[in-house]
């Protein structure tokens, strides 16, 4: 079967991983998308993961408990670190092989992010999960992601949301909102769309690196993405899918 992306790079949140809770674990959800992850594989797609720590820890609303900025960053890196290895668990039981890679030295665990590592991984059939955002504080995960799609050349990033794509407004508040196919990034910046973080947006927009929005929970839609149908909303430089 012919694809429209043979490399990706899948950022999930770590409250997907908490299913409708937010928090913690959701076995029913990691097996759900591990499954749908293998689909994907099977179709010869080579895959990266950058995945967050929301469901444990999240810096950046650490003030409200009295934490400094950057320490509280680590920790939520740190966070993230534990989601790769749940992740990595429920995934290789599906029969895939993968490899966690860090941004921060947690070598017991972990293998440190070397781009030319990981892309040798990537050659080799095996699953990327990729921890601890860049390894930097003051970033949300967002731009390791975009960081991530375009050092490892993937065709398009895929962010893994709550909702199912652009809106011309905020969907919840207003139900005349209407929802973008495709949009271009000028179009995204002039209406102050609010598609990722505008550091990490930037980046994908200097190097062209398209950014599909969708909804983690509906079932299928990564591989329907991949197989090139429309599902949620694509940002690109232009409009055509």
């Amino acid at each position: 079967m012919t694809v429209k992306y043979k490399r990706i790079l899948l950022k999930l949140s770590g409250e997907t991983l908490g299913g409708s809770a937010g928090t913690g674990y959701d076995p029913a959800t990691l097996t759900r998308i591990s499954n749908e992850i293998k689909q994907v594989y099977d179709l010869g797609v080579e895959i990266a993961i950058v995945v967050g720590g929301g469901n444990i820890f999240r810096g950046i609303y650490a003030k409200d408990l009295g934490f400094e900025r950057c320490s509280a960053d680590y920790m939520g890196m740190l966070a993230t670190v534990m989601n790769a290895l749940a992740l990595q668990d429920s995934i290789e039981k599906t029969g895939l092989t993968t490899r966690v890679l860090s941004a921060l030295e947690v070598k017991s665990v972990a293998e440190p992010f070397i781009l030319r590592r990981a892309l040798r991984h990537l050659e080799k059939k095996r699953v990327l999960i990729l921890a601890a955002g860049s390894g930097n504080p003051l970033f949300t995960t967002d731009t390791p992601s975009a960081l991530r799609a375009v050092e490892l050349r993937a065709d398009v990033l895929l962010k893994a949301t709550k909702v199912d794509g652009i809106y011309t407004k905020d969907p919840v508040k207003f139900p005349d909102a209407v929802k973008y196919d495709t949009i271009t990034y000028e179009e995204a910046i002039e209406n102050r769309l609010n598609v990722m973080d505008m550091t990490a947006f930037t980046l994908c927009m200097e190097n062209d690196m398209p950014i599909v929005i969708f909804s983690i929970r509906g079932e299928g839609n990564i591989l329907k993405i991949v197989k090139g149908e429309t599902v949620g909303s694509l940002v690109h430089a232009n409009t055509c899918r």
